[in-house]
Parts: C-alpha cells; structure tokens; sequence
C-alpha cells in the first residue's frame, strides 16, 4: 500500500496555560493542505515486494537512506531523505505506530519505506502525518478493521497533532491539540475561487503553491532553507494567556483575521529568527490577505485571493 501522507496549516494558535503534566492547552484550527510537499509512505507485509525500495535505491545515495530492523525481526523500515536522516529508524513515528499497534494486536511481519519531502521542525505536521497515514495502512493490510475515533486515540498516543491526520479535515483542536471537534468554515468567506494547485516555482526559500479544500483561497508555503524550530525551543519564549477574543469568535470573521487571528508562537520564535518576520511581510507584500506561521514554525503560509 502506497500512500502520501500531506501537510497541515495552523489558523490560529493559542497558547492558554501550562498544565500539571507539563505540556499546554492550546486551541487551533487545523486544516490540510495538498501542495508538492508531502512524504511517500508503503507499508507492505514482510515477504511482499516494495516498489518504494527500487526508487529509494536509485534516488538516494548511501549517506540519504538508513535502514533498520526490530529485535525480534518482525519490522523493517527504510527512511530516505535528500538532507540525510539523523535519527534513529526505530524512533521514527512510523515504526512507534507500528509497535503501538502491536501493543495490542498480533500484526505479521511489515516492511515500513518512507520517502521525506516535507521538512522537518516546520510546524506542518509532516512527522504526525506519517504516523497517523501508518496506523490506518496498517489496520486495513491486517484487517484490524479500526474505525476512525480508534485509530485517532492510537494517533494522539503518537503525538499531539497526530489525531488531526486520521480525519485529514479542518478541525478545531484544544487540550493538547488531541481533542477534535468538527469545524464547518462554509460561510465565512466573500468571494475568492480556489485556484488549482501549481508546481513550486524556483525561489531562495522553497515557495510552494498548493489548495485546501476547506478554504477558497490559494496556499502559498514559504519553506525556509537552514531554519528549524524545535517544539521545545518554541514553548520556552511563550507566555501563555487566554486571548481576549475567543478564537471560534474571531474565525468567523476573515475580515479580521490580519489584526486578531494570531498565532502565540510568532514573536518568541521571530525573535530567534528575524527572517521569518521578513518573509511574513513579504507575503503581504505580494498580496495575501492573510498570512501567518504554521504551528511552531519555521514554515509560514499566505492566502491569496488570486
């Protein structure tokens, strides 16, 4: 089964309060984007053969692809990426979702090939995707037959947003991100087609072009090249607090989004990283009506009308 697990934007993040557990609440609205940048994912039984592992070979070189096999030999899993992979398979969320699984079901021997397109530490939930797109390959290819709210709570064991990419569809998020509830943004909007999805254009910072169902508007990604914000550095300049507009209230009203729909994590990690406050404005600069950093950055993203 081949698969291609997408991206996530964040319209509106905030950071309420820091809990007994030590992690936040928060409250977001998640929605997907498909664009260029998504991973490629296969999950194949132990003794079939994996159609990713031919193009892995030829694609990448030795120092771009690892491999690993568990202790009692019952998975593998091949990772490649062009920026090489420096961690350790078995670590990877893909093989975590697997052993969560077999946690609690008999699974057969499974080969897991994952090719990295999205970037890492850019606040698109490309790690969750993949994560969430392996627990659901696994169910139907074993015939574990979970239903989505299953497959969901497996999810949010995996990580915070992992829940959000079993439904692939906006939803808004509190707790930790894990608690979903449906999110109609039909009605919102005035005007504006949703315009086709491009093929990233040649530019400094990997500006890519994509759609997003939920929204009548085009998605452009800004991508920047040696930028990589851990979740961990991020929540350390926050202050969190409870804003004065809830953010279902200020969702309603796109009008107002560049003035109240803001995301808590801006200014500490801005603060680190200048350039990201230079490519926002230059969203703007070309004519978004809205524009923003995704989840904890470094990625950030424009709705244009165009």
């Amino acid at each position: 089964m081949i698969l291609h697990p997408g991206v996530k934007i964040n319209l509106g993040l905030n950071i309420l309060r820091k809990r007994p557990d030590g992690y936040h609440d928060l409250e977001t609205l998640f929605v997907p984007v498909s664009s260029a940048v998504h991973d490629t994912l296969e999950v194949v039984h132990g003794d079939d053969y994996a159609v990713t592992a031919d193009h892995i070979r030829e694609a990448y070189s030795p120092s771009q692809r690892v491999q690993a096999i568990s202790a009692d030999g019952k998975l593998m899993i091949t990772l490649a990426r062009k920026e090489g992979v420096d961690w350790e398979p078995l670590r990877d969320l893909c093989a975590r979702a697997y052993f969560l699984l077999a946690e609690d079901f008999k699974l057969p021997p499974l080969k897991i090939l994952l090719e990295k397109g999205s970037p890492v530490g850019a606040g698109l939930g490309g790690g969750s995707a993949d994560a969430a797109f392996t627990l659901r390959a696994i169910s139907e290819i074993c015939g574990l037959e979970l239903s989505d709210s299953a497959l969901a709570g497996y999810a949010a064991r995996l990580g915070s947003d992992c829940a959000f990419f079993i439904y692939n569809r906006p939803m808004f998020a509190s707790g930790r991100g894990e608690i979903l509830e449906e999110f109609d943004l039909g009605g919102c909007f005035e005007g504006g087609g949703c315009a086709d999805s491009l093929s990233a254009p040649s530019h400094a910072e990997a500006l890519v072009s994509g759609v997003s169902p939920a929204l009548p508007f085009r998605v452009e990604l800004v991508i920047p090249q040696g930028i990589s914000v851990s979740t961990a550095e991020a929540y350390r300049g926050i202050t969190p607090g409870i804003p004065a507009v809830p953010l279902r209230e200020v969702l309603r009203k796109p009008g107002s989004w560049r003035e109240r729909l803001l995301n808590d994590f801006e200014p500490s990690v801005f603060a680190l990283h200048s350039e990201l406050a230079r490519l926002k404005a230059s969203l703007y600069g070309r004519g978004a009506f809205y524009a923003a950093m995704s989840g904890s950055g470094s990625a950030l993203f424009g709705l244009f009308r165009d």
